[in-house]
């Protein structure tokens, strides 16, 4: 009569291992039902669920002696059994966990976390390089991903939580399905100004025209509730009627990029990522942007001019919350692309529609109510640890470059 066995071998890794492995579970006339292998810190744990009508206890210890790992052999009993067809159809979730560093007081709070929600932890794993999390890369941080199984008890609790927790640490914690978009997305859209860059290029025309504090009372007026989005931009156009055409120019060489930006650009043209610039600004700058590290497309307001001199107006339509969330959808569908797909990054109220619209909404660098309301939010790293959000290791991306 058959009967299940779980296998764990460990020992200090080295090749052929697992063929090893498998030719004692062969020679056993074991049926494999499942294997997991993982490395760190230069010990190997193989662990497989096998099936067989063999004494799998007598045969396999001698093994041990042919691929120098120490083997241990279990019974599954009806009980394991069942808990293992049950925790197979549990929910999976991915949790990223990223900062310029990480400590253990991090790792012991998230843990905590989890564990109050009822979320085994199957695995973390590094998608940073390879130095210390307390002195990780000044350039791309630290990085863990785990992997976690459960039904989350209640996921409002641990939204507010999993925000209380970044505040307070200075770190990025993402929680998002593990399921099989995550690396299918396909389209990735900007807003532009505190997004890409670290400024509001409204604000920056209105200093060099001498209106600043009027546009900034109109400004202050919107977030009062008193104007909308399109009054408001209408408002702080006309401030801005009989400014030099030259003055553009100037401001668009001197636009300071978020940081990450360049980098993670590059590689998401090199994995295949169609990106957008969504934008309440003025296409004049996301162009410059677009030249300068490869859009594929952008969508913002026209600044109208005449005679070398910007009038106060715009062309219709103007850019505003509803129509960016347009444009992602109409994006997506004229690629042939499921809305799970899309990927959003914004900063402010004028984004989050477009946020709720995409697969993976990213609040980066954002006002506290977007922060609050997206899916995920960024405020610890750059711009490129969207790339650990969607699932690409450090050792992944080099092996990208080195092709």
């Amino acid at each position: 009569m058959s009967q299940r066995f779980v296998v764990r071998a460990t020992g200090p890794a080295r090749p052929g291992q697992t063929a090893a492995l498998g030719t004692a579970l062969v020679s056993a006339h074991c049926r494999l039902l499942d294997l997991n292998q993982h490395v760190a810190f230069g010990e190997v744990t193989l662990e497989a669920l096998v099936e067989t009508a063999e004494d799998l206890e007598a045969l396999l210890p001698s093994a041990g002696d042919v691929f120098g790992l120490d083997c241990r052999v279990e019974k599954v009993s009806s009980e394991s059994e069942a808990l293992w067809r049950d925790v197979a159809k549990d929910a999976r979730w991915v949790l990223t966990l990223m900062a310029p560093t990480l400590s253990a007081e991090v790792m012991a709070e998230v843990g905590a976390l989890t564990a109050e929600q009822g979320l085994v932890i199957e695995r973390v794993k590094r998608l940073s390089a390879g130095c210390q999390l307390d002195t990780a890369d000044s350039l791309t941080g630290a990085c863990l991903e785990w992997r976690l199984s459960g039904a989350v008890a209640d996921s409002a609790s641990l939204r507010e939580k999993i925000l209380a927790l970044s505040e307070r640490f200075g770190v990025d914690v993402a929680l998002q399905p593990a399921n099989l978009w995550r690396r299918h997305r396909r389209l990735v859209c900007f807003d532009m100004d505190s997004t890409l860059i670290q400024a509001e290029v409204i604000d920056e025309l209105a200093r060099r025209h001498g209106v600043y504090d009027e546009v900034a009372a109109i400004t202050e007026r919107a977030m009062r509730g008193e104007l909308d989005f399109q009054q408001s931009f209408r408002e702080r156009m006309r401030k801005l009627e009989g400014l030099d055409e030259s003055v553009l120019a100037e401001i668009a060489e001197s636009l300071p990029l978020m940081p990450g930006l360049e980098r993670l650009m590059r590689y998401l043209k090199r994995l295949g990522y169609r990106t957008a610039i969504l934008s309440g600004g003025f296409t004049y700058f996301a162009r410059y942007l677009q030249e300068r590290l490869g859009f594929d497309e952008i969508h913002a307001n026209e600044l109208v001019i005449r005679d070398g001199k910007v009038t106060g107006e715009v062309q219709e339509p103007i850019v505003d919350a509803d129509r960016k969330a347009m444009m992602l959808r109409q994006i997506a569908e004229r690629e042939g692309w499921d809305l799970a797909q899309t990927v959003a990054v914004g900063d402010g109220a004028n984004d989050l529609k477009m946020l709720a619209a995409a697969g993976m909404g990213v609040a980066y660098h954002a006002k506290p109510l977007v922060r609050q309301q997206a899916q995920q939010s960024v405020s610890a790293s750059g711009l490129d640890g969207l790339l650990y959000l969607l699932g690409y290791s450090e050792s992944d991306l080099t092996a990208l470059a080195e092709d």
